[in-house]
């Protein structure tokens, strides 16, 4: 490219020949003294102003992950964080990201609604909705969740994002009723929306002690690892539609 740039640019290095006619023609100088016309000089000058185009569309994908202290990386250093670790899994599958951090622990369906017009304002290319945990830890009625997850989805989807969905199972304690009702939150939302769903957050990781924290709910670095792994081929998929 860059060599025929070079040599497109000989339109400006050339001599006039007399026609015969009070005219002329233009005549590079240079190699083989090939003429060099008006219309291939447009189409190097219509290049160049493509190339910033071009090399802004190679930018990294910017991927919010709106979630809980699942996502915030509770009692972890920062750098154990799932999006950091979600980072570093992409790199290694070959994918160019950024993954910003909107993690907040203690936060729920509620709390992540009401933050994110500023998290937005990343202007995210994809968005990873984590939230729910501490709803089912609190109890809190299904529709309520069901309405807020709702609403912050239909919200990502108009300001032109994608969406991974991430979803959390209640536990048995708050009794069949709700763990059905809870548990179908995700599913459904997914549906509605077409966007793909991650089922559990914690799959592969809460049932073994080994891989959470002395609390019993929250993931060693290790425990994160899987996580990251396990999210990363549904952000790929899109980030590849992103990118595409």
């Amino acid at each position: 490219m860059r060599r025929w740039f070079q040599r497109a640019g000989k339109w400006c290095d050339c001599a006039r020949r007399d026609d015969g006619r009070g005219g002329g023609s233009l005549r590079p100088y240079g190699r083989g003294g090939r003429l060099f016309n008006a219309a291939a000089a447009t189409a190097a000058v219509a290049l160049l102003l493509l190339l910033p185009a071009a090399g802004a569309a190679e930018r990294p994908s910017r991927i919010l992950a709106l979630g809980d202290s699942l996502t915030a990386g509770y009692g972890l250093p920062p750098e154990h964080a799932l999006p950091v670790r979600l980072q570093a899994k992409l790199k290694q599958d070959g994918i160019d990201a950024d993954v910003i951090n909107a993690g907040v622990s203690g936060d729920t369906s509620a709390g992540g609604l009401a933050r994110l017009d500023w998290a937005l304002a990343d202007k995210p290319d994809i968005v990873i909705v984590e939230l729910g945990a501490n709803d089912v830890l609190r109890g809190i009625d299904p529709r309520t969740t069901y309405d807020n997850l709702d609403k912050i989805l239909a919200q990502v989807k108009a300001a032109g994002a994608k969406v991974v969905l991430v979803g959390m199972l209640a536990p048995a304690n708050w009794g069949a009723d709700y763990q059905r009702d809870f548990d179908a939150i995700y599913p459904a939302l997914a549906k509605k929306y077409g966007v793909p769903l991650d089922p559990f957050v914690l799959d592969g990781v809460i049932t073994r002690p080994e891989l959470l924290q002395a609390d019993g709910m929250h993931p060693t670095l290790q425990g994160v690892d899987i996580m990251a792994s396990r999210l990363a081929p549904y952000v790929e998929r899109l980030t590849r539609e992103t990118q595409g």
